[in-house]
């Protein structure tokens, strides 16, 4: 591993970080924030699960939500996954998967109205894209010699299956469940734009005040993703795949006039929309990248920063507690328990608790991001740690972190970190939504007046800029000779 390029890369990042903080808001506003912090965790420890109206409704279309959302994405993302060495496919899947779930949702909602169709859409778009991605990485990355090996009688489809997918298979699955699990995170989220998911009670909770049933939430949520192994055994993934479709619901019936006036009138841009021809579009548009779009781009930015370079830091503080090389038994089942809780708390549930507590401001948002792709990272890091081989007499300590295993961890973490780098960047847009000055914020603030076109554009913007944060990762990934991390997701 190039050591220079990689002390001058993290050394630029932590930098950069650094010189963003004066143009942040940290500031915590609430009145009396260890209070209301001390009530929600006196909440997790007497939670009140009488008072969730429906909770086994509310579970039941959680998981619904998911199943159908990601079983789509995985077909669709098979099927991309084949093409994908077309430059027009792999464009499309980066367009796709960089819009995030929730504006997805926002979107549909427009269309489909608090519809099912809306929240299975809104999980099953973006996970095909991703799944493309990542499918045709391990696809690519088997063995070729078995499909020489065939008989020239067989067909693509017998070569594709016998050959190239029987290899891959245990990655594929390895994978698929771990997207199922994000697909959870995501159909809890939907719940705070409208659909009846965990997150519409869980918003409904805080909005009265009752931390009980906010802890009771919390801690269904939990049990739900530690329990994943066990209830969600791939024997039983098709009848849950069967029957999940028949759980979402009906919801309010679709207006097939409102989706079409969506598509040909509403987003068009107001000026192209009113005849002013290209003469009216350019002031429309330098006004709202002037007032809109590019403050949302600089606050966005600021904050991925931040939020990336503190997630390093605590990926690399917290990867010790499940390493075998610094903590027993005990302490690496409370370490991982830790991890589990941080990674398995999406990042927009995270910043709106911390945003009743410590009231609007970026350092909600910050910490939010932090906490939950530093549980990822570190868990990953943790892992790779177990398989570093310490001499007999290495020392012990902050010796034994600095000088033999950090280290020794340090490529595959910075990988890693690039990786969720373009993750950070959409969940920071995504925050807006919650009143932080990103690109969310505006395009939530566009579609609250009805004003969709100008929401179409900010959306395309924050798509823009997720891929060109990607593309700038993965040729650091390539500049500093680090391996692809996609497959080593939990």
């Amino acid at each position: 591993m190039p050591l220079t390029a990689t002390r001058r890369v993290t050394l630029g990042l932590v930098l950069l970080a650094v010189a963003c903080l004066p143009f942040g808001d940290f500031e915590i506003s609430t009145h009396a924030p260890w209070e209301a912090l001390g009530h929600l965790f006196m909440g997790l420890i007497q939670p009140d699960f009488s008072r969730v109206d429906s909770l086994g409704e509310a579970l039941l279309r959680t998981l619904a939500f998911a199943f159908t959302g990601v079983g789509l994405g995985v077909v669709s993302g098979m099927l991309l996954a084949l093409l994908f060495r077309h430059l027009w496919v792999r464009t499309f899947c980066a367009f796709i998967r960089a819009i995030h779930e929730l504006f997805w949702a926002l979107i549909f909602l427009q269309c489909f109205g608090l519809h099912p169709l809306t929240g299975v859409l809104a999980i099953a778009i973006p996970y095909a894209g991703t799944f493309a991605k990542v499918y045709a990485e391990i696809l690519d990355e088997g063995d070729p010699q078995p499909e020489r090996t065939l008989p020239h009688r067989a067909g693509r489809l017998s070569a594709l299956v016998y050959t190239r997918i029987s290899q891959a298979w245990p990655h594929l699955v390895s994978y698929t469940a771990y997207r199922l699990e994000c697909g959870l995170r995501s159909s809890a989220v939907l719940g705070f734009v409208g659909m009846p998911t965990l997150g519409f009670h869980l918003s409904a909770a805080f909005a009265q005040g009752h931390y009980a049933t906010v802890g009771a939430l919390l801690l269904l949520f939990y049990a739900l993703i530690a329990s994943l192994r066990w209830w969600a055994r791939p024997r039983l993934l098709p009848l849950y795949l069967l029957v999940s479709p028949f759980l979402l619901g009906t919801g309010l019936p679709i207006t097939w006039s409102n989706v079409s006036r969506f598509f040909t009138e509403d987003i068009v841009p107001a000026p192209l929309r009113h005849g002013e021809g290209l003469g009216g579009l350019l002031p429309w548009l330098s006004e709202l990248l002037v007032h809109q779009a590019l403050p949302g781009i600089w606050q966005t930015l600021l904050l991925t920063q931040i939020a990336l370079v503190l997630t390093g830091v605590l990926a690399m503080a917290l990867f010790p507690l499940i390493s075998r090389h610094f903590t027993g038994r005990l302490g690496g089942t409370l370490g991982h328990g830790l991890l589990v809780v941080m990674r398995s708390t999406p990042e927009y549930l995270l910043a709106f608790i911390l945003l009743q507590l410590w009231g609007p401001s970026m350092l909600p948002a910050v910490v939010a991001l932090a906490l939950h792709n530093g549980g990822i990272i570190g868990h990953l890091v943790g892992r790779r740690s177990n398989e570093v081989q310490l001499r007999q007499d290495a020392p012990g300590g902050m010796d034994r972190y600095a000088y033999e295993v950090a280290p020794r961890v340090y490529g595959p973490f910075l990988a890693l970190l690039f990786y969720r780098w373009e993750i950070i960047m959409r969940e920071t847009a995504i925050l807006g939504i919650l009143g932080i000055a990103t690109l969310g914020f505006h395009v939530d603030s566009a579609i609250q007046e009805l004003r969709f076109d100008r929401a179409m554009v900010l959306i395309v913007i924050t798509a823009l800029l997720n891929i060109g944060v990607d593309i700038l990762a993965r040729r650091l990934r390539a500049h500093l000779r680090l391996s692809p991390t996609a497959q080593s997701e939990p």
